[in-house]
């Protein structure tokens, strides 16, 4: 024999061969083995116990390498098997080797599975009910406990069989649970881990009912009495099992106490079921020994136990928490639950503390305890750490928790009466909203839309920690995977929940609702003056305007802007999701109530943004047939809430106005609901002859609004049809309009917008739309502020009758009242510029004058209208009409000829209605001023006429009389009247062709009053002293008129040697004396008029019919008068040294009409002199002040060394004084200066400037080398195309330039030429 045969060879010769064979792999030989043998060896006492093992292993080896041999020796006969199986059952009894039992309970449970045999296993179990039944003691039984587990753990498929079919060993099994020892307890229990645990869970549905209840009380007992944490772990395990069934569920939770602490003599094995049965109906569940055992194992500190113990308590829950939950609660399991939470990091044991504490919150008695005021501390910090796992479902699982304590909490009872918890929760909500799980992100988002109740918040509130948790869900919208439009169309049929695109929109969805509990509870706070001022803030935090309300508000208003509106969308742009458009609806209505500031600039973008529509389209697809209440609820309180912002910020009055506003908000509150149709419906609605008035009107006004926002709901021609249509409709019905006035207003506005487009309306129409707007009784309430609304009543000689005037009059009323600024006052500049000064008198007007420009361009009859206003009208808006008059006369070069002799007759009229009047009490001379002012401003833009017999000859003869004679009859304090008429007279002898000039200058000569007039008022001026006060001397302005027109007058008087009948006095030493001395206090277009009257009277050589010259000992000293004096007179030899230093002394302002005027005057004043005495023209040009001022000049800026006016003052005094005041430097300076800027750069004035200056310096001895007069030559050769008689000589006749209240022609400042 070898040693892998199992024969015993004492007697295996005694025994038939054919219970032996050969077993085992070929490789490495094949033992043999004798049943026969095997079965003697262990039932013999004399064999000794490793014999027994090692035969025992020989089997067990041949078993597992010769699967199937065993099984056909045995089923030679079916007694020896069984012989076999209880001689091994047996040996479990008496057997005390531990390893031999080992061998014995591995060879039964191979033998069983080598068999297949359903008889082998009911055998058995048959068998240990037998020894189980007969014996006292369960001492021994340990071994055959622990082959059952064993066997039940290798065929888990006999545990069906065995609860059905062995029920009395149930019953054995059940009675071992009352055995004192602890391992042989914990075999026991094993067995019905593996029974009850097997795949399928059968067994345990199958479990007789009786046996079961049986059990669950022993199970309590063992648990409740157990020391051993094997046997504590295994009960756990097996009760775990047994909570999933709920009849185990309903005898564990009512099973008395009493029960669970009996005696271990008591006899529970008889009646059990009777006995417990009577117990569940005496006794109350609150005395429930369960929630107390499983309390104990959560106190015992093992992770193990409290995992397990937690999954039985959220087993039994799953059940009924209504039911089952009050016990729990009771024997304060919540609170050990939460303290579980405060000190573990377990990954499944906060994920089964969660779970039991999510279905404890379903029972209100776990608040009314206060466990989740106790709890909530661990739960945040347990909810941080867990967000740090990697199993993401634990976070989640917390946060579920969190949202059902923040959501059922009891409003009464605060969790967070202080910050610093409140704090805490918002750091970890936005740790999940922030977490890489969109999961855990979702949930974080419901948990933070109960977190924003008003319950909730802490007192302070905690402003900046709100605005924080939003800012942390609205960027998390960027992450968002959503569909595209796409991607929409191929998923509308299915939808997979797990997919990127859904995850996403379940976000944007939570995110959403939560978003607007925030924007309520803004709302809840702004209405109660406590919070809003945050009273309870601590002394040092108080100015910090992050933490406030109004930050939280922006906050909103700023995501709601940036981040939500687009989002959503692009989200519901191809399948709108009502779950989604309710709460963004809602966000967007809570703008209007939070921060109502700043709600028109976001109500103007909403509508210009498509809104209106978008919200339209979304009612009549998702809220038709009563569908979706809630989505239609938010829909019109938002078309409401932005409608009554849009209408706030219109035109009419006040008073008004509010009433329509409210009468509006009333009308969309009650109608909108019911407006329910797509955007291409309205059409057919609105001409519904029978459709509801009230939702026709909320039509109108949604058209109005967002058309006057940009946005067409409609085409034009179907709003303009439609809006008839209904006008009609409501006249034929009630007789004259009965629509309210805001919705007529709206009517009207929607005409007017869509005309252009539309077909022109025949009379009938016309009828009806006049008939509508008279209904109204007061018109400005239907007017609003649009060019369309001119256009449309100006298109139709019916309309622009009867409301023509008026539109026009409101239009101007609701115009700024500051007139546009058309030509800039050139007396403020303080630099002198190079070309001439009248490039700001192109700036352009503003947008609503320019509206009235392109309507008088298209209906001439409104200018009429204009002109009719500033006659008749008021005094602010004739004035305005005159400013809009002034713009169109200057602007419309094109039809300004058949313009203004559409207005001259009519100006003609009105000033000889005036003469007729008395000026100074007459009932329209408060229109005077404005008349004239508009007269000047027609003769200074009407070009020349072509002919010399101009057809309007007459009427401007007729104007200039009348405005003289109006002229000479004012007041000489009547300024404002007074300065326009003088200005138009200035205007018309400069502006006036030369045929024109001589019977104006005569006919205005021989007017004894103006010529009274202009003596009295430069009379004022020369007799007050500068000490006076300003209202004893005329207005500068005034003075400078009287200057400019009496200047016109001697020159045309000296060209057509017109009759003076009456001169005026002037003081030749006074003006001297003021441009000598006073130039610092006198208005500089003032000192321009003293130089230009100065400049014509010493071309006049100081003589003149028109004016009487006065002289003084300052200018020609004493008499008997010196020679020079007497030559000079009545300027004298002193007063033209005096006149040329303050002239000298003008020259260095630098101001571009005193430089022009100075120069101007300067060389008439050195040509009077070299006529009457030219010594005394030397020796004034060769002053030392002159050089001083040609260094001054010299040292400046380039720009203002190549000024005209500069180089035509160099020209006189090289032609005056030669060398005396100019050097070669000097002139070599002014060459090279030409040479750096080029010769195209320079005016024509200035080219023309220049070439005299340098054919002067040609013929003079001032340049003395040879290639200094061929740069000069070669200057002159280049400026000779430049500075020709046409280029040189521009046209200035009527060029007129507006200088504050003064009008100056540029051609009286050009640089005379010699």
């Amino acid at each position: 024999m070898t040693s892998a045969d199992v024969v015993y060879d004492k007697i295996h010769f005694r025994h038939d061969p054919k219970w032996s064979g050969r077993l085992g792999a070929v490789e490495g030989g094949r033992g043999l083995l004798c049943v026969a043998c095997v079965i003697e060896m262990i039932e013999s006492e004399d064999v000794a116990s490793a014999r027994k093992s090692h035969a025992l292993s020989g089997v067990s080896g041949m078993l597992k390498s010769s699967p199937g041999a065993l099984r056909e020796l045995l089923q030679q006969d079916h007694r020896v098997s069984l012989h076999f199986t209880v001689s091994l059952l047996g040996m479990l009894q008496t057997t005390e080797n531990p390893v031999t039992l080992e061998k014995v309970e591995q060879v039964l449970v191979q033998l069983l599975l080598e068999l297949q045999s359903e008889l082998s296993f009911h055998f058995v179990f048959d068998e240990v009910n037998k020894q189980l039944r007969d014996q006292l003691s369960l001492k021994r039984f340990l071994a055959t406990f622990r082959f059952l587990g064993s066997l039940l753990n290798a065929a888990p498929h006999v545990a069906n069989r065995l609860v059905t079919e062995h029920v009395p060993l149930l019953n054995n099994l059940c009675s071992a649970l009352l055995c004192a020892d602890e391992t042989l307890k914990t075999s026991v229990v094993n067995v019905w881990l593996q029974m009850l645990g097997a795949p399928g869970a059968s067994a345990a549905q199958s479990l007789p009912s009786a046996v079961r209840d049986r059990l669950c009380v022993l199970l309590l007992q063992t648990l409740a009495s157990a020391d051993s944490l094997q046997l504590i772990r295994i009960c756990v395990g097996l009760l775990l099992q047994l909570v999933q069934l709920g009849e185990a569920v309903s005898v564990l939770m009512n099973c008395p106490g009493s029960q669970i602490v009996c005696d271990e003599n008591q006899d529970v094995l008889a009646n059990n079921s009777q006995i417990l049965s009577q117990n569940q109906e005496q006794q109350p569940p609150d005395n429930c020994p369960l929630p107390l055992v499983l309390k104990k194992l959560l106190l015992s500190g093992d992770e193990t136990l409290q995992v397990t113990s937690s999954k039985c308590i959220a087993s039994v829950l799953v059940h009924s928490p209504a039911q089952y939950s009050g016990p729990f609660i009771k024997a304060n399991v919540p609170g050990f639950l939460f303290d579980c939470l405060a000190c573990t990091s377990n990954e499944m044991l906060l994920w089964s503390v969660y779970s039991c504490l999510v279905l404890l919150t379903e029972d209100p008695l776990f608040f009314s305890q206060c466990h989740s005021v106790y709890g909530i501390d661990s739960l945040v910090r347990s909810l941080k750490e867990a967000l740090t796992l990697t199993r993401l479902e634990v976070p989640k699982q917390g946060l579920l928790l969190l949202t059902e304590i923040l959501e059922r909490q009891p409003p009464s009872v605060h969790l967070f009466p202080s910050g610093p918890g409140f704090v805490a929760v918002s750091e970890a909500l936005v740790a999940g909203v922030s977490s890489s799980c969109l999961l855990v992100a979702t949930q974080a988002a419901s948990a933070a839309s109960a977190f924003f109740r008003l319950n909730h918040q802490s007192r302070p509130v905690q402003y900046r920690e709100l605005e924080g948790l939003i800012e942390a869900i609205t960027n998390r919208f960027s992450e968002l995977t959503l569909a595209s439009s796409s991607s929409h169309r191929r998923s509308s049929r299915r939808s997979n929940p797990c997919s990127p695109s859904s995850r996403s929109e379940a976000f944007l969805l939570r995110a959403l609702v939560s978003i607007q509990a925030a924007c309520r509870l803004a709302e809840e706070c702004a209405s109660d003056p406590v919070l809003k001022e945050n009273t309870f803030t601590a002394p040092h935090k108080q100015s910090d305007t992050q933490d406030s309300l109004d930050a939280l508000c922006r906050c909103l208003l700023r995501c709601c802007d940036s981040v939500w509106i687009p989002t959503v969308i692009r989200t519901c742009e191809c399948s709108p999701n009502a779950q989604m458009l309710q709460p963004f609806y809602s966000i967007l209505s809570s703008q209007f109530s939070l921060l109502p500031s700043l709600m028109p600039v976001f109500a103007d973008k909403l509508a210009s943004s498509g809104f209106y529509g978008l919200a339209v389209e979304h009612k009549g697809l998702l809220c038709a047939d009563n569908r979706n209440p809630g989505l239609n609820a938010c829909c019109c309180g938002f078309l409401q809430k932005l409608s009554v912002c849009l209408l706030s910020q219109s035109e009419p009055p006040p008073a008004p106005h509010q009433r329509d506003v409210a009468e509006v908000e009333t009308l969309l509150l009650h109608n909108l609901p019911s407006l329910c149709c797509r955007l291409s419906d309205w059409p057919s609605l609105l001409c519904d002859h029978q459709g509801p008035r009230a939702t026709q009107c909320c039509v109108l006004i949604i058209l109005h609004l967002a058309l006057q926002r940009g946005d067409r709901l409609l085409p034009d021609q179907a709003v303009f049809s439609s809006v008839m249509w209904l006008l009609q409709s409501v006249q034929e019905e009630q007789g004259g309009c009965g629509l309210p006035r805001s919705v007529l207003r709206s009517a009207l506005y929607l005409l007017a917008v869509t005309q252009e487009n539309s077909p022109g309306l025949d009379g009938a129409r016309l009828n009806c739309i006049i008939k509508s707007l008279s209904s109204c009784q007061s018109f400005p309430s239907l007017y609003f502020h649009h060019p369309a609304l001119l256009h449309f009543i100006c298109r139709y000689p019916e309309l622009a009758e009867r409301f023509g005037p008026l539109v026009l009059e409101l239009w101007l009323s609701n115009k700024d009242a500051t007139k546009p600024s058309v030509v800039a006052d050139i007396q403020e500049k303080g630099e002198i510029k190079g070309t001439h000064a009248d490039e700001s008198q192109d700036q352009e007007p503003d947008s609503e004058t320019t509206a009235l420009l392109t309507l008088m361009e298209k209906y001439p009859a409104v200018t009429l209208t204009l002109l009719d206003m500033m006659h008749t009208g008021d005094s602010p808006l004739a004035e305005r009409a005159l400013g809009v008059l002034e713009v169109f006369l200057r602007g419309r070069r094109d039809c300004k000829k058949d313009l203004c002799a559409g207005l001259r007759p009519a100006l003609l009229q009105a000033l000889q209605r005036l003469n007729v009047d008395d000026t100074g009490h007459g009932a329209h001379v408060n229109s005077l001023p404005l008349l004239l002012k508009l007269l000047g401003v027609m003769q200074a833009s009407e070009p020349p006429p072509p002919t010399l017999h101009s057809n309007m000859e007459g009427v401007h003869f007729k104007l200039l009389y009348h405005v003289s004679n109006v002229a000479g009859r004012l007041q000489s304090t009547n300024t404002e009247t007074l300065l326009p008429a003088l200005n138009y007279l200035y205007c018309c002898l400069t502006v006036s062709p030369p045929h024109c000039t001589d019977r104006a200058v005569s006919m205005l000569l021989s007017n004894s009053g103006l010529m009274d007039q202009l003596q009295t008022i430069l009379s004022s001026s020369s007799s007050s002293a500068p000490s006076l006060s300003p209202p004893a001397s005329p207005p500068s302005a005034l003075l400078c008129c009287c200057h400019l027109l009496l200047s016109s007058l001697v020159t045309l008087q000296r060209v057509h040697s017109a009759q003076v009948h009456k001169s005026i006095g002037w003081s030749l030493d006074t003006a001297v004396q003021r441009l000598l001395l006073q130039k610092r206090n006198t208005d500089k277009l003032l000192l321009v008029s003293y130089l230009r009257f100065l400049q014509v009277l010493l071309d006049a050589d100081l003589v003149s019919a028109v004016v009487r010259l006065s002289t003084g000992p300052g200018l020609v000293g004493s008499r008997p008068l010196e020679v020079e004096d007497g030559a000079l007179f009545p300027l004298g030899s002193r007063g033209a040294r005096c006149l040329s230093a303050a002239l000298s002394g003008l020259l260095l302002q630098k101001h571009e009409f005193l430089l022009r005027a100075s120069v101007n005057c300067l060389g008439a004043l050195l040509g009077f002199l070299q006529r009457r005495s030219p010594t005394a023209a030397r020796l004034v040009s060769s002053q030392p002040w002159s050089r001083f001022l040609l260094v001054c000049l010299l040292g400046s800026a380039e720009s203002c060394l190549l000024h005209p006016a500069i180089l035509r003052l160099i020209a006189h005094l090289v032609q005056d004084s030669g060398v005396a005041a100019l050097q070669e430097s000097d002139l070599l300076r002014v060459m090279e200066a030409v040479e750096r800027r080029g010769l195209k750069e320079l005016s024509q004035e200035a080219a023309q400037a220049l070439r005299l200056l340098l054919t002067q310096i040609q013929t003079s001895v001032l340049l003395p080398t040879e290639e200094h007069r061929h740069r000069a030559r070669t200057l002159v050769e280049a400026l000779g195309p430049q500075t020709s008689d046409q280029s040189c000589s521009p046209d200035l006749s009527n060029h007129i330039l507006r200088a504050g209240d003064v009008s100056v022609c540029l051609s009286d400042f050009s640089l005379l030429q010699d």
